[in-house]
């Protein structure tokens, strides 16, 4: 399954020793469905050395792809919703940068804009005669 959101919230990295070894987890909250009126949020973890590898900060926008499992434990249910691939999002537009004014005539001076290198304007006096209509 995959889910594409904003990270929300980190939680505390959580550590310890089992039998097998040492092992840690990173949980995160991630909200999806931003378009829709009430967005969900679902909470996530992460695994040893993935933690590093993926690199999850508060703020980011992410598509997660989730294994979810469920195991019992003393006569409960609990559901482990675990990432396995994590990929950041990215704008493809670049933003749009305004014209830059030149301010340098000193104080007082009025601000003028450079005009593009495709502007087609006249250079000589012949051509703009050559642009007459009549």
């Amino acid at each position: 399954m995959e889910v594409t959101g904003r990270i929300i919230e980190v939680l505390p990295l959580k550590s310890g020793t089992s039998a097998r070894g040492e092992w840690k987890i990173q949980e995160y909250v991630i909200e999806y469905a931003l378009d829709q009126q009430f967005p969900k949020k679902m909470c996530f973890n992460v695994w040893g050395e993935n933690i590093d590898k993926f690199n999850i900060q508060k703020g980011q926008e992410l598509t997660v792809s989730v294994d979810i499992d469920c195991r019992e434990y003393q006569g409960r249910w609990f559901n482990d919703i675990r990432a396995w691939r994590v990929v950041p999002q990215t704008n493809t537009v670049p933003p749009v940068q305004p014209p830059t004014p030149d301010f340098g005539q000193g104080l007082g001076a009025a601000p003028t804009y450079s005009a593009p290198a495709s502007n087609p304007v006249a250079s000589s006096p012949e051509d703009a005669a050559s642009d007459l209509p009549f």
